[in-house]
Parts: C-alpha cells; sequence; structure tokens
C-alpha cells in the first residue's frame, strides 16, 4: 500500500512539474512571439522613418530648384532694367536661352566633368577614383551620362531618390552662371554668339571649377585646403572673369566712351525694375545656399546624424539664417556709406552675400558684418576702375561677382586659417584651410573664368557672331531682332536718347 502511495505521489509531482514545465514553455513561447512582434514593428518603424527621412530630404533638395529659378527671374528684371527701351526684350531673350541651353547641356555633358575631372590634371583622367571613390572615368560614365548603363541615374527610377534632385541643383548652379554673365554684355552682343559663349562657361568652365575646389576628390581641396562652401570663387568670381574675358573682345556699346577716353553714363530705362530684380536674386540666394548642405542619413550623406557642407565639414541651416541676413545688411550699409544710388545699394546687398560666401559654414556674425561692410564700400570703386580700363560691363557684373568673389574666397584664408577642410572621414594628412591656399584657389578661379571667356569669344568674334552692328546698336535691337514690342510706342525714346 505504501509502494502503491509513493507511485501515486511520484506520478502526481511528475504530473505537476510537467505541468509548470508547460506553463514555462507556453510563455516562453509568447515571450518569443512578443519579441518577435516587437522585432517586426521596430522594424516596421524604422523603415518609414527612413522613407520619411529620404522623402524629406528629397523635397529639400527639389525646393532648392525653383528657389533658384527665382536668381533667374531676379537677373532677367535686373538686366531688361538696365537696358535701353529699344533694347529691353532683345536682352530678355538673351538670358532665357543662355537658361535653356545650359540647362540641356548640362545634362548631356556638363554632370560627366563634375565626376570625372576633380583629380584631373594631378593625376591623368584614367588614373581611377580619389580616395573617396566618387570621382574618376569609369565613375563619371557610370552615373552621369544620359545613355547606356548610366541612363537609369539621369531619369526616372524609383529606386534612386537623390540623382535628379541633385543634378537639378547643380543644373541651376550652371544656369546662375550664364545669368551672371548675361548682363555685362547688354545692347551689343549677338544672340547666338552669346549663346555659345554661355554653354562654354555653364557646362563647362565653372563645372572643372566645382570639381577641382568643391568636390571632395578636388585637388585644390585635397593638395591645398581650399575652401569655397558658398561658390564665392568657383560660381561668381569664374562667371564675372569669364564675362571680362567676352568684354575685352566684344568692346564697349555705341556711345560710351568719348575719344578722349572718358566714359558716359547710360542708363537702363527702368531703375525700379533693376533693384526689384536684385531682391530676387537675393530672395534665390537662400535656395542657392540650401543646395550647398549635405543632409544626414542618407546613403549619400556624410554622417547618419549631422548636416555637413559639401566638404562633410559641420553646418547648419541656423548658421546661414545668421549670416546670409547679416551679409545682405551689411552690403547694403557699406555700398550707401559712399554712394547713395538704389542700384549700388542693391548690388552692395549682393556683394555682401558674396564676399563670405565662402566661409558660411566658419564665420561668426562679426566677421560677417566686418567683411560684408568692406565688400560693399569698395564695390563702386573698383566699378570705376574697370570702366577705366575702357571695359563697358553694363551690370558691375565683373565687379559684383569677379572681384567680390575673389575678395571672399582670399578673405577666408585670413578669418578661417587652420580650419579643417574636409570632415573627419578625410585622410591623414589632409590640408586644412589656409591662405596661402586660398590664394592658390583664387588664381586657379579667375585662370578658368578668364581664359575660357575670352577664348571662345574670340573664336566666336572671328566666326562674325559675336558683336552687333553699330548699325543696329543705334536702331535698338528689338526693333530688328525681336518679332514684339516691350512698351506702348508712346512710350518709346527716340534714336536722340540712346546714341
Amino acid at each position: 500500500m505504501f509502494i502503491l502511495d509513493s507511485v501515486r505521489a511520484k506520478k502526481v509531482l511528475i504530473s505537476k512539474k510537467e505541468r509548470v514545465y508547460l506553463q514555462q514553455k507556453k510563455g516562453e513561447i509568447v515571450l518569443e512571439d512578443q519579441i518577435l512582434a516587437l522585432t517586426a514593428e521596430l522594424a516596421a518603424v524604422k523603415s518609414a522613418a527612413q522613407v520619411t527621412n529620404t522623402m524629406f530630404a528629397e523635397a529639400y533638395y527639389y525646393l532648392t530648384i525653383p528657389l533658384m529659378v527665382i536668381i533667374h527671374a531676379g537677373f532677367l528684371l535686373y538686366e531688361m532694367g538696365q537696358t535701353r527701351v529699344k533694347n529691353v526684350l532683345s536682352s530678355g531673350i538673351k538670358n532665357l536661352l543662355a537658361f535653356a541651353f545650359t540647362i540641356i547641356t548640362f545634362y548631356l555633358f556638363g554632370w560627366w566633368f563634375y565626376w570625372a575631372l576633380p583629380t584631373f590634371p594631378v593625376t591623368s583622367l584614367a588614373a581611377g577614383a580619389g580616395y573617396m571613390e566618387i570621382s574618376g572615368l569609369a565613375y563619371a560614365s557610370a552615373i552621369a551620362l544620359p545613355w547606356g548603363d548610366s541612363a537609369q541615374y539621369m531619369g526616372p527610377n524609383m529606386a534612386d531618390h537623390a540623382s535628379g534632385v541633385f543634378w537639378g541643383a547643380f543644373a541651376l548652379f550652371a544656369a546662375t552662371t550664364a545669368s551672371i554673365a548675361s548682363g555685362a554684355l547688354i545692347e551689343r552682343i549677338q544672340t547666338v554668339g552669346f549663346v555659345i559663349c554661355a554653354i562654354v562657361l555653364g557646362s563647362f568652365a565653372w563645372v572643372v571649377a566645382a570639381a577641382w575646389g568643391w568636390h571632395a576628390d578636388g585637388w585644390l581641396v585635397t593638395q591645398f585646403g581650399f575652401h569655397d562652401f558658398g561658390a564665392a570663387g568657383l560660381v561668381h568670381a569664374v562667371a564675372g572673369f569669364f564675362a571680362l574675358g567676352i568684354l575685352v573682345n566684344l568692346g564697349p556699346r555705341v556711345g560710351k566712351f568719348n575719344a578722349d577716353g572718358s566714359a558716359n553714363k547710360i542708363s537702363g530705362h527702368n531703375l525700379p525694375l533693376t533693384v526689384t530684380g536684385l531682391m530676387l536674386i537675393i530672395v534665390g540666394f537662400f535656395g542657392f545656399l540650401m543646395a550647398c548642405i549635405i543632409l544626414p542619413g542618407e546613403g549619400w550623406s556624410w554622417y547618419a546624424d549631422q548636416g555637413t557642407t559639401i566638404y562633410g565639414t559641420p553646418m547648419t541651416l541656423s548658421a546661414l539664417a545668421f549670416n546670409v541676413c547679416l551679409a545682405a545688411s551689411g552690403g547694403i550699409i557699406g555700398a550707401w556709406v559712399f554712394t547713395k544710388d538704389p542700384f549700388w545699394m542693391m548690388s552692395g546687398c549682393l556683394a555682401g552675400i558674396i564676399s563670405v560666401a565662402s566661409g558660411l559654414d566658419v564665420y561668426f556674425g562679426s566677421h560677417v558684418i566686418i567683411i560684408s561692410l568692406v565688400a560693399g564700400m569698395i564695390l563702386k570703386p573698383c566699378a570705376d576702375y574697370v570702366e577705366s580700363l575702357g571695359i563697358d560691363d553694363a551690370v558691375g557684373a565683373v565687379t559684383v561677382h569677379g572681384t567680390i568673389g575673389l575678395f571672399g574666397v582670399v578673405v577666408l584664408g585670413v578669418f578661417g586659417s587652420g580650419v579643417p577642410g574636409l570632415g573627419a572621414f578625410a585622410p591623414e594628412g589632409t590640408v586644412a584651410i589656409s591662405l596661402f591656399g586660398q590664394i592658390v584657389g583664387a588664381v586657379v578661379m579667375f585662370l578658368l573664368g578668364f581664359v575660357p571667356g575670352y577664348v571662345v569669344s574670340w573664336l566666336v568674334h572671328k566666326a562674325g557672331m559675336l558683336r552687333i552692328p553699330e548699325s543696329v546698336q543705334i536702331k535698338g535691337l528689338d526693333v530688328v531682332k525681336v518679332p514684339a514690342q516691350a512698351y506702348p510706342e508712346s512710350m518709346v525714346s527716340d534714336d536722340s536718347d540712346s546714341k
């Protein structure tokens, strides 16, 4: 009986253990299911967050494009306002065609140059990628040609959220260079000749400058520490001095200079239009500079948690908010001190921003105020000096963009010396920002602007496609070249006020 009870007790005990075991097992299964469910939920949250971040980044750069189109609206108004009544539409058409042709040619080959040329001519074109492995002949041919396998990155692709918006931002940079040069040449350049020059500038000259001085593999960046965050040199200076190269071959407008070399003032027909155009350029500049910031958290980002410059150095929109507003104000005040002229005050606004553009990621507000004030003050004297050389720059583009652009590049070497030129990813031995490096970069930017501008315009001139004949200039380009009239007949000036 005892033995039977003992057996029964053991069975009961075993049964209890089994129940406990089964309950534990069931709990483990439930816990595992909960963990799996939570893991799936976390993955879904991460995926949604990544999609949200990607869409934000895509929308961010997409919005910089229409903002930069406002720059071109501004240049269009600025240029037409500075033109006499008889030439208004001709000036506008020239600007519009430059925009259109530059965008298309940048698509066909300009984008390829940017990715192919960063290390050239320090290394051969076929030597391969730089240390970041995002440059070189093979890389450019793989991602930046609108045909073959590369075409997937140059058109609609549901898996690619970056290529189009980046290309669009760069294409608008290219078009900006053409608009900068356009105003300097008004009232005497042939449309076809100008379009040829604009293509060379927007789809080659500035692109080479960007490859050398903006790309993380660019030899100016890696070898000399060159830094130009807001493109004072590689956009503005290149465009300004490209215009100078054209002006040397183009010559002045009829009636600009007297026999003794003294200059006559040729006023545009609508100064308020010019000033409004300049203000729109400033509005567009915020989009221009936004596009110079690399957002975090994407496959093409330098870092997962930090916005940077195109060089991978730390950067925020907050810095732009402070510095751009201060620079615009400092430039206006600086120009007002010497001129009291609305045209030069608004030009000073633009010059103020350009003067600090290279170091917007480095400067504090006090730096910006000082530099932009100086830029505004030297603006008109520099423009007068250019005119004293017999150069007829109708809108002061050589000075505002060229001279002030180089000033901005060099002055960063004073205030930003010793600051890392590349982010923490840079290889050991990478050169920091220095005055010497900025001067080298400034010289290169001048040459990349002036030499191509002079050469291509000389060739166009020899082909008879550069300068409008004197008789047409006197009569008015709109009358001869454009099948439309800008203003009612009652508003059109006679020839006597425009000779």
